[in-house]
């Protein structure tokens, strides 16, 4: 019979997170280089940045929450960068601009960042 620590069922569940965390996040990355292939007035652009929003959406309501363990500046500055990328796709939904690279470069950025 084997018998976890708490410590390791909570360090298993923290790296569980970031992993899903990733795979949003590239989720989201390849999904927007589809629609910036196609163009942004396609259905791929609509999903992609819908799917974006969602996920930074939930990560800015996780990082809001006083339960958020990360250092409060880390937590600023990315609740700072969720917000540029939330606006950043309402420009594009809007037809404001079309700035999928932006978005990738950002994404790809913080996902590689994730430990």
């Amino acid at each position: 019979m084997y018998q976890f620590s708490y410590d390791d069922i909570q360090a298993d569940s923290v790296a569980d997170a970031r992993d899903r965390e990733r795979q949003l996040l590239t989720r989201s990355i390849d999904m927007l280089s589809a629609a910036a292939a196609i163009g942004h007035g396609s259905q791929e652009a609509v999903e992609a940045l819908h799917f974006t929003n969602r996920v930074w959406s939930t990560f800015l309501e996780d990082l809001g929450s006083s339960d958020n363990a990360l250092p409060k500046e880390i937590r600023a500055n990315l609740i700072s960068i969720g917000l540029w990328l939330l606006r950043e796709t309402e420009d594009i939904r809007q037809g404001r601009t079309n700035n999928f690279e932006g978005l990738i470069e950002v994404s790809q950025i913080i996902r590689d960042g994730i430990q």
